[in-house]
This record gives structure tokens, sequence and C-alpha cells, in this order.
């Protein structure tokens, strides 16, 4: 199953897809339940601390976020605790907020029947134990990998700067010899040397490099790899 540390190496994909199983759970409910889990998505985007896993935000703060007041930030988050999906880490006091975490286990059990609907990709990803989740193993590079050139300012240039920079063994094995092949609209295609690069990358880095790209601009949603050899 996905992991649970939002600090981990795959945080960037366990973010997005976290928020996606919260929609489609919230599409699913009633106008009441909809709304709520829409201003937690929209506290969680904007206000959550990833790296503490912790959301630390005061009422006030919170109602001129929601456009509501505080007593129904109140109501709200107690709705959210009682569904689970808010825990309490430590509670509030004289001059400090209270801190709350998102319970992602509870979370992921209550949307779990929407993973199919969102796609099978997104459903292998979350039902994979760890022990299932494959190793990606970079190949022996000889020497200092360089970096990436960024002057062109696409977002696979800037993507794989950012690659780079958390791995950079992982980089020259792998990501630096992928071009940038087209762009349609929130499609990037990406062309490999062979076509047992492409499927490598394609089965186990994709969602690394969507994650990377989405970073540098948001509306890539989907990536592409392609060979050369078709």
């Amino acid at each position: 199953m996905l992991a649970r540390n939002p600090a981990a190496r795959n945080a960037p994909a366990m973010k997005y897809d976290l928020l996606t199983v919260m929609g489609a759970f919230a599409l699913a409910q009633d106008k009441g339940r909809q709304r709520l889990v829409l201003r937690l998505m929209t506290l969680v985007t904007a206000r959550y601390n990833w790296g503490r896993d912790e959301l630390a935000v005061g009422q006030r703060e919170i109602a001129r976020l929601w456009l509501v007041d505080e007593r129904t930030v109140k109501r709200e988050m107690a709705k959210l605790r009682a569904m689970g999906w808010l825990t309490v880490r430590r509670q509030g006091a004289r001059g400090r907020v209270t801190e709350y975490s998102l319970a992602i286990d509870r979370i992921l059990e209550d949307s779990r029947p929407r993973w199919a609907d969102v796609g099978p990709d997104l459903e292998h990803r979350l039902s994979a134990s760890p022990e299932e989740t494959p190793k990606v193993v970079p190949l022996p590079v000889k020497g200092k990998v360089a970096a990436p050139e960024v002057s062109d300012g696409t977002e696979w240039s800037l993507a794989r700067a950012l690659l780079h920079a958390e791995d950079p063994a992982l980089y020259g094995s792998w990501i630096a010899a992928l071009e940038r092949g087209s762009r349609a609209g929130g499609r990037l295609t990406l062309q490999a040397p062979s076509r047992f690069h492409a499927s490598y990358v394609a089965t186990h880095l994709v969602s690394r490099l969507l994650s990377a790209c989405r970073s540098v601009d948001g509306s890539v949603d989907e990536i592409v790899v392609g060979s050369a050899a078709g």
C-alpha cells in the first residue's frame, strides 16, 4: 500500500494520490460531505506541513481561507475528527494552536471503493505492499554525473534538474538520456534511446517523472515514454 511517510522519497506522488482519492471519495457523497472534504483538501493544500506531517493553523486563519466564521470552523474540524480523517497531535492552549495530523490509513480505507474508478495505475500503487513495490536499481555510472542544462526553460529541463539533485546516480542511469519529444495539452512525451529503456522508465519511474514535472509546471498531467525504435 501507499507509503505513509509524507517525507519519504515518493512523497510527491503520495500527495497527489492522496488528494485524488479524497476528491474521488467526496464526489460520491452528499453535498454536505462534499463541502467538508473540499474544505479539508483546500486546507491541506495550502497549509499542511508534509515534512513534519502536521497541520497547525489557527481557527481565524482557517475561517478566512474557507470564507466562514470561526464557529463553523470549530464545527467542521470536529466533523473531520469524527470521520477519523484528522487526529489531534497536541491540544491547543493559551497562545498555541491545536496541532493535527492526517489519518492517512483511514482516508485510504474510506476511499478504497473509488480507487478503481480513478484508474488501474492508482489502484495498483495504493494496493501494493512495500515488499511488492519494485525497486529501481541504477546502472553503474562512471565519474560525476553532470547537472542538466536548463537554459531553454522547458518543463522537462527544469524537472530534470530536480531529478538530478535528488539522485544523481539514478538520473545518470535512466533519466539523462530521455529527450523531450512533444507536448499536447497536459501530455508530455519523452523519447528514450531504446525500447527497453522506455519500458523500464514507464514501469518504474514515470510517477517520479510526473511529480517532478508537476512541481515546475502544474498543467502537466500525463507523461508518455516512447523510443526512437517505436
